[in-house]
């Protein structure tokens, strides 16, 4: 006998969407037929709840109420001023410059001139210009063991950036890939970027997820990175996620690294109502090495997921995992971390930890640190920490003079600076930090 699962009236608001919008998105006789293989997976699926393990301290199903509209061929003005206030700290980083305004590329705000060894294509003109073969598979797997988020994804892109560094390149600057929301609209908006960094090239990426100061607050973004990372390899990636408390973050990273290569990735998320980053590694080449941070500061009601998978499929691998939350008010905190040794992975050296700040007697955090091993000649190992302020410490700091406020500040700021310096660019890094202080003082005024 069969069961018919009802559906939510978000998931019903989505499919309908999807109708309405088909026509407009870019692409295709192929990208449309792939992109109704996605939309038909997600409407199999439905969104994700916590009866999945991976989404236990997650349930979309229960907390997504309505779906927002999705943003097509917007239009929202957008000036270089505008922009600048938009990236707030990240604006003073000296680097290339590619820019979408609510999902859209704007072609008027790039700043990619005399990037030798650096090409970037919009994956919106791909898809409506490439050859349709090539064009549908940009759109990516709308089957096998991609989840409801990826398949929505794969069904409501709208843009996004294509990046390639040419083999044996060593870009002079970083390349910044900012998506800005703008505008009063309430909408959705689905982007997808594609990295892809050539044997013996060396690139810092830097994404960043930004919001103009009195745009709308009702927002959600889906948003993937497929990258991979080319023979003895080199690239650092960050992504910056920061907005006003309310918008809905849902974001996919999907890594793949060659022999030798080495990949450095760091996440900072701050003032999302509700994120869930998902990072998926695997080890393609023998050599390969990951250090993979992040930091998350959240309060309120505010909801933050860091989910991971580093999946070593081969041997002679490293891998190192730090990520680091502080939880105030009623804020929420998830970690799933889990490191995978196949059968024939052996020499394999995988070190994982998770630490939270509470802040807060209210605040909540779940960690699901998980080793799967099946090889015998490694060297592995996880942990997890969650804790308030320090009292010793704090008095320590009162007595020599330094007041309460100011103290806590300081062991706050060390603690997420530790995670922060895994960063070894230093606009970066310092960005990064004037992110975590100005949240620390609009938490500290209330």
């Amino acid at each position: 006998m069969n069961v018919a699962v009802m559906k939510t009236k978000a998931e019903q608001a989505i499919s309908e969407a999807f109708e309405a919008v088909a026509g407009k998105l870019p692409g295709g006789a192929l990208v449309k037929a792939r992109r109704a293989e996605a939309i038909g997976k997600f409407g199999a699926l439905g969104l994700p709840h916590r009866r999945i393990e991976e989404w236990k301290y997650t349930d979309l199903r229960s907390s997504f109420k309505e779906a927002l509209p999705p943003a097509i061929q917007d239009t929202t003005p957008l000036t270089i001023a505008e922009l600048i206030v938009a990236l707030g700290p990240l604006a003073h980083i000296d680097a290339y410059r590619v820019a979408f305004v609510n999902g859209q590329h704007r072609a008027e705000l790039d700043d990619v001139s005399e990037a030798a060894g650096l090409d970037v294509t919009a994956l919106g003109t791909a898809l409506g210009s490439a050859p349709e073969k090539v064009a549908s598979r940009l759109v990516g797997p709308a089957d096998g063991d991609t989840g409801a988020i990826v398949a929505l994804n794969a069904a409501f892109m709208t843009d996004g950036a294509i990046v390639r560094v040419a083999d044996g390149a060593t870009l002079a600057k970083p390349l910044l890939v900012v998506f800005v929301r703008a505008g009063a609209e309430a909408r959705s908006i689905a982007v997808r970027n594609i990295i892809a960094v050539g044997a013996g090239a060396n690139a810092t990426v830097i994404e960043a997820h930004v919001v103009l100061p009195g745009s709308t607050k009702d927002v959600q973004v889906n948003a993937l990175s497929e990258v991979s990372v080319g023979k003895a390899a080199t690239l650092h990636q960050a992504k910056v996620a920061v907005d006003d408390g309310k918008c809905v973050h849902l974001s996919n990273w999907v890594v793949t690294l060659d022999s030798d290569a080495t990949y450095r990735g760091f996440q900072f998320t701050s003032g999302q109502g509700l994120a869930r980053n998902e990072i998926n590694v695997i080890y393609a080449g023998q050599g390969g090495k990951l250090d993979l941070s992040g930091a998350y500061l959240a309060r309120g009601g505010e909801h933050i997921d860091t989910t991971l998978v580093v999946d070593h499929a081969v041997p002679g691998c490293a891998s190192r995992e730090l990520f680091k939350g502080v939880l105030d008010g009623h804020a929420r905190g998830v970690f799933q971390g889990k490191i995978i040794v196949r059968p024939d992975a052996q020499k394999t050296d995988g070190k994982q930890m998770s630490q939270a700040l509470m802040l807060s007697e209210d605040a909540e955090f779940y960690s699901k640190p998980e080793l799967e091993i099946f090889a015998d000649d490694v060297v592995c190992g996880h942990g997890t920490t969650s804790a308030q302020l320090d009292p010793d410490l704090l008095f320590y700091c009162m007595s020599r003079g330094i007041p309460e406020n100011e103290a806590r500040a300081l062991l706050i700021e060390s603690f997420i600076g530790e995670a922060i310096d895994k960063v070894e660019h230093q606009g970066l890094k310092t960005a990064l930090m004037a992110y975590a202080t100005g949240w620390l003082a609009a938490s500290a005024r209330g």
